[in-house]
């Protein structure tokens, strides 16, 4: 199966899509020191994240942005 966009487009879209995503995802689970029972380290912004967990959220963003890709093409195609 091709893709029905050319090559440097279809990277584009990725790209911008994979973007997109990963700040949709990026604020998911995270915790911030305040929230933190423990109390916060001295010298950082009580906003900060404690474990931001950040290949695990890129890990993520890159199989939710193939999915989306993938329909968008198949969408693309359809449509012909």
């Amino acid at each position: 199966m091709t893709i029905p966009v050319p090559i440097p487009m279809a990277i584009a879209i990725y790209f911008t899509m994979w973007w997109i995503v990963l700040f949709a995802i990026l604020p998911l689970g995270v915790r911030s020191q305040h929230e933190n029972e423990e109390g916060r380290l001295l010298g950082t912004d009580p906003g900060a994240p404690i474990a931001p967990k950040l290949l695990m959220k890129a890990g993520l963003t890159t199989l939710a942005s193939a999915i989306l890709f993938a329909l968008l093409m198949a969408y693309i195609a359809w449509q012909g």
